[in-house]
């Protein structure tokens, strides 16, 4: 029974990560518009993401349990690339290209290091959410951000507390899941508050 539920859970994870971010980009394309994406909370989302890959392959944790992380990381840079054409700053790409790459390096130079980014990685995530939230409640419009997106960020938290537990047992990596699907549910139930509120009106 174990060995199978692992593998739903992973293959699961995997296939919904294959497009958690295609109905964001969606939105994002068909307004042509950002409105109501944070780029504070896409920045901060990409350094979590970035940190807990190196983190994962840092200490050779199996690859099904961070697998999509590459996927997710390439969609949220498609993303961001979409969100800083249509707010007019495309400038930044080389900025945040060289600041990623960079930092992406230093992680490793020392294993304090890495250890000390992947505390403060959960912070950082939890940020990124906390982020989004603050320009929900400051426009009070959910705007082009996607509500499935989010959802189906929640449902892969929910499965990576059951990975973490049947493989690793990481208690740092699974105290960010826990937090994440906290947020993610938080923020999923915002954007459909506001969306709701915008229909009545």
């Amino acid at each position: 029974m174990a060995p199978a539920l692992l593998d739903l859970a992973n293959w699961s994870t995997w296939a919904v990560c294959a497009v958690i971010k295609l109905p964001q980009v969606a939105a994002v394309l068909a307004a042509r518009s950002a409105r109501g994406v944070s780029v504070g909370s896409l920045v901060l989302e990409l350094t979590g993401f970035l940190v807990f890959l190196k983190y994962q392959i840092y200490y050779g944790y199996p690859l099904q349990t961070y697998l999509e992380y590459p996927i997710i990381i390439a969609q949220d840079v498609i993303l961001f690339l979409f969100i800083l054409h249509f707010s007019g700053n495309m400038k930044q790409a080389l900025l945040y290209t060289v600041t990623f790459v960079g930092g992406w390096y230093m992680l490793t130079l020392q294993k304090w290091v890495i250890d000390l980014a992947m505390n403060l990685c959960t912070l950082i995530s939890a940020a990124s959410k906390l982020a989004q939230l603050q320009c929900l409640w400051q426009t009070k419009d959910s705007g082009q951000v996607s509500a499935l997106t989010w959802s189906m960020s929640a449902y892969t938290c929910a499965t990576r507390i059951i990975t973490t537990l049947m493989t690793t047992n990481d208690l740092i990596v699974l105290i960010r899941f826990i937090t994440m699907l906290i947020l993610n549910i938080w923020v999923t139930a915002t954007i459909l508050h506001y969306r709701k509120t915008k229909k009545i009106d």
